[in-house]
């Protein structure tokens, strides 16, 4: 069986600057991939290829077998993968169930005219995102906050907010920059609960993250890039041991 996700020697240059090198990485249905490495070896610039904001200088990435859409992000929404951002951005003068309804709107039938014209059709849609949309507040645990401006939401509800909307647009794959970033042990601790339960509820997950211990206690496999180039990539037991990683992350290989 294929990959869900495939890349195949994706490059990506700004100027002079290789950020991406020949990166190659394949993601199966149904596990939880990390994606690591050192501030600035290429990580968040390989979701923004792969989520279509960048488009890639050389390779390409599969979907489920097909080439995806190349710098369009609204069709890579649409193909089946959702991400959120290593800096949040939510709508933060919105309510929390207004910001996941957003979300949801990737996946409506509703045209233009329906819209202005608020027919029967159109307000039974609208009725069902607003449903849906509070079916995954409470999935996320934010229930009780649904009608809370994001701005007046803490951090790791920030985060939980962002993971629910991302959810809304019913993705097969769901990228995570940093998603655990600036949680305490306890938030962290509920967020691997989170991301538990969404794989076991059919949805892939990518991940990247810097929080080592949560890596490597979560994701099926790991891959560590490096200067844009990835150096390994593996069963996180296994990866965690490779002197090339440890050098990587130490600026120098151990010494007994």
């Amino acid at each position: 069986m294929s990959a869900l996700l495939e890349a195949r020697s994706v490059g990506k240059r700004f100027g002079g600057l290789d950020a991406l090198m020949q990166v190659s990485l394949g993601i199966e249905r149904g596990e939880i991939y990390g994606l690591i490495g050192p501030n600035g070896a290429g990580k968040t610039t390989l979701f923004n290829v792969l989520t279509g904001l960048y488009r890639p200088d050389e390779g390409e990435f599969l979907f489920d077998g097909a080439p995806l859409p190349v710098g369009e992000p609204h069709r890579v929404a649409a193909a089946g993968i959702a991400r959120t951002f290593q800096n949040i951005r939510l709508f933060a003068n919105m309510s929390a169930v207004e910001n996941v309804m957003v979300g949801r709107h990737v996946r409506t039938r509703t045209g233009v005219i329906g819209a202005v014209l608020r027919d029967s059709g159109s307000r039974a849609e609208e009725r069902a995102i607003h449903a849906r949309s509070l079916e995954l507040l409470e999935y996320v645990g934010l229930a009780g906050r649904r009608d809370e401006s994001a701005r007046n939401l803490s951090y790791g509800d920030q985060r939980r907010l962002e993971i629910a909307r991302a959810l809304a647009t019913e993705p097969r794959l769901l990228a995570l920059d940093e998603p655990a970033a600036g949680m305490n042990a306890t938030e962290t601790a509920s967020l691997r609960g989170l991301l538990e339960a969404i794989r076991a509820d059919g949805v892939t997950v990518l991940l990247i993250e810097h929080d080592v211990k949560l890596v490597m206690g979560l994701c099926d496999r790991v891959a560590v890039l490096d200067y844009g180039r990835k150096i390994a990539e593996g069963p996180p037991a296994r990866v965690q041991r490779d002197p090339t990683v440890i050098e990587a992350y130490l600026g120098g290989a151990l010494h007994a």
